[in-house]
Formats: C-alpha cells, sequence, structure tokens
C-alpha cells in the first residue's frame, strides 16, 4: 500500500514539472513580486545667497589632487602616464624660463640678480684647512715642500709606470694609455719584485714619480702614486675605467706635452694632491697639439679627463676625448716613499668615522 502511494505522488509530481517546468518557478509563479514602494521626495528650501552661482560653483584647481599614477595596475598604461606627466612638467618649465626671461630682458638693468641654486658643494661645511693661494704661510709652505724642485724648474719630470705581479690584458692597455697621456714616461712590468727595490732602482736612474697600478678580478683597483726623492705617497682607489676603444668617436693622441686642468683643490689636503699630480707632466705646455689632461675634483671624487679641443670659431669650442678616462677616491697620504709597515700616515680615510655628512668634503 504504501509503495503504491509513494509511486502515485512520484507519478504526479513528475507531470507538474513538465507543466510548470522546474521546482525553483513555481513560487514565483504562484507569488508575483511585489513592487517597492516609491520614495518621497522631500521639498528642498531654497537658499537666497549674495554670492553669484558662477562663483559658487567654481572649484580652484589647487583643490584637484593631481592623478596618482603609482595606483593604476596596468604597467603599460602606468609607464605610459608617467612619460606624460614627465613631458607635461618639462613643457612647463620651459614655459617658466622662457617668461622668466621676457621679464629680465624687458626690466633691463632693474632685473633682479639671478638666484644661485643650492647645491651640496656649495652648502659644504666649513672646513678650517680651506687655503687662499695668496696667503704668505701658504706660499712659504709651498716653497718648502716636497715638490718644491719642481716648480722651480730646477727638476725635469720622469715618471715610471708599473702594475702588480703578471696584470691581465686590461690592466696592460690601461698601462699603455696612461703613458701616451704622461710624457716622459716608461712602463716597466715587475714580475715578483717589492716595490722597495723598484724605488732603489728608480732612484738611481733618476726617476721622479712611480705610478703602481693593482687590479683585482682582472680590472684596475688601485693607484699608488710616489714622488721622489723624499715623497709623499698617495695610495687612491680606481673606479669607472674606460678604455680609448670603449670611447664613442675617440681619435688617437699625439706626443705634444698636454695643459694640466687642476679644479676645486682647495684644502690643505687637496693643495697637496694637486701639486703631485701637477708635477707628473711637464711645465711648458704644446699648445700647438691642443690636448689637455684635467683633474676635476667633486665631493672627494677626482676625474680623470684627457680631451683635444678645437676653436670652431671666435664662441664655441669642440671637445673630442682621447682616453682613458678614470674617477679616483683618496684612501690615505703617507710620508716619504712607500712604507706599509713602519711609515708615517699624514691622512687616513676611515669611512664609518669621517663620513658623518654629506656635505663634508676633504679635498
Amino acid at each position: 500500500m504504501f509503495y503504491c502511494v509513494y509511486s502515485t505522488f512520484i507519478s504526479t509530481f513528475y507531470d507538474l514539472s513538465k507543466i510548470l517546468g522546474p521546482p525553483t518557478s513555481w513560487f514565483i509563479l504562484s507569488f508575483p513580486k511585489m513592487a517597492t514602494p516609491k520614495k518621497k521626495k522631500m521639498p528642498v528650501q531654497e537658499e537666497i545667497q549674495d554670492v553669484d552661482n558662477d562663483s559658487a560653483m567654481a572649484v580652484p584647481s589647487s583643490a584637484i589632487p593631481p592623478p596618482n599614477i603609482s595606483s593604476i595596475k596596468n604597467k603599460m598604461r602606468r609607464t605610459h602616464e608617467f612619460i606624460k606627466l614627465k613631458r607635461q612638467r618639462r613643457k612647463e618649465k620651459k614655459e617658466l624660463q622662457k617668461k622668466r626671461k621676457r621679464e629680465t630682458e624687458a626690466l633691463g638693468d632693474e632685473a633682479p640678480p639671478k638666484k644661485v641654486p643650492k647645491t651640496i658643494e656649495n652648502m659644504r661645511v666649513f672646513d678650517e684647512t680651506m687655503v687662499d693661494p695668496q696667503d704668505e704661510e701658504v706660499l712659504h709652505d709651498e716653497a718648502h715642500d716636497e715638490m718644491a724642485s719642481y716648480f722651480s724648474r730646477d727638476t725635469r719630470p720622469k715618471v715610471l709606470i708599473t702594475s702588480s705581479d703578471r696584470p691581465r690584458s686590461t690592466t696592460t692597455r690601461f698601462l699603455k694609455e696612461l703613458g701616451q697621456c704622461i710624457p716622459n714616461s716608461e712602463i716597466y712590468y715587475r714580475r715578483g719584485l717589492d716595490i722597495k727595490k723598484v724605488i732603489t732602482q728608480a732612484l738611481a736612474k733618476e726617476f721622479t714619480d712611480i705610478i703602481v697600478i693593482n687590479e683585482d678580478r682582472r680590472k684596475p683597483n688601485g693607484l699608488l702614486l710616489c714622488h721622489l726623492p723624499d715623497g709623499p705617497t698617495a695610495h687612491f682607489k680606481i673606479s669607472n675605467v674606460k678604455l680609448h676603444d670603449e670611447i664613442k668617436r675617440a681619435p688617437k693622441s699625439t706626443e705634444h706635452y698636454p695643459e694640466v686642468i687642476l679644479n676645486n683643490f682647495n684644502t690643505r689636503l687637496g693643495h697637496t694632491v694637486g701639486r703631485m699630480f701637477a708635477a707628473l707632466f711637464p711645465h711648458d705646455p704644446q699648445f700647438s697639439g691642443r690636448q689637455a689632461v684635467t683633474f676635476h675634483n667633486q665631493r672627494d671624487f677626482i676625474f680623470f679627463r684627457h680631451h683635444r679641443y678645437l676653436f670652431k670659431n671666435n664662441k664655441r669650442v669642440g671637445l673630442n676625448e682621447l682616453g682613458p678616462r678614470f674617477t679616483l677616491k683618496l684612501r690615505s697620504l703617507q710620508k716619504g716613499t712607500f712604507d706599509s709597515k713602519f711609515g708615517e700616515y699624514e691622512w687616513v680615510h676611515k669611512r664609518h668615522e669621517m663620513d658623518t655628512s654629506r656635505r663634508k668634503f676633504f679635498l
């Protein structure tokens, strides 16, 4: 009996599903959707104001925040918007410069003086060792220091350039190009010979300076400059070395004596280092070669450049870089010739103790 009732119920349920569809739609058919009551509109009270409608609707441009490009998730679109923003800022900067130039020309002599931009160099921490080239004490020290014989023209520079033991190809090429920059220089490839013995042999052959190029990982990483016969000895770190072949459109150098340019060696320490560099080159440059060697000190980094200049007209000058190009950083200055064990150091760079401010320089 129970089986008959159950089969009857199933068959009836199956027939209803064919007519009315699936069971989930029966509730929708039997109960139609009730309309939601409409919200009553509240009357708006108009306020009388003395301010004009146009001025009330105006929104200042400063109140609109600039678009946040970093919030864009699409990388290509973010890059495109960033380039577009940089282009717009560059355009606004040029327009502002043109506007200021027109105002300055219109005012003429009554124009305000040009503002000097603030840089790390002109905001450097005051150093008591800053020197005045015309100071009597400085002139007295220059007349009696180790390089005095060169500046009084009693000696003629003769430089010995050598390297560490068994130099690699990059260091060898660097030695050759450095020898082309410095006139009256000779290259000596030492093998297992101590620097003290090299100094003794150099004194016997009347050399005035020794340059030793050290290397690490097959690249030059250090320069030792020793002035003979009484020193001083300076040790530098070398970085950013570019040889002649790595410089675009670099012509070959000639054997003319170059002009020497020393920039921003303002302290007592910098003055000594600058005089050591100057003592490497002959006294009278040959201007017919139009070559110039520059030692430019900026934030205690010494940039070495070798150029040939060409006068295009009365106002324009063209430069061709000859190479090599490198950067020096002074590590220590030692009295006398090289002596790693018993030498007396005038100055040693201690990074964690001395680099306390970005605006403090020693050269």
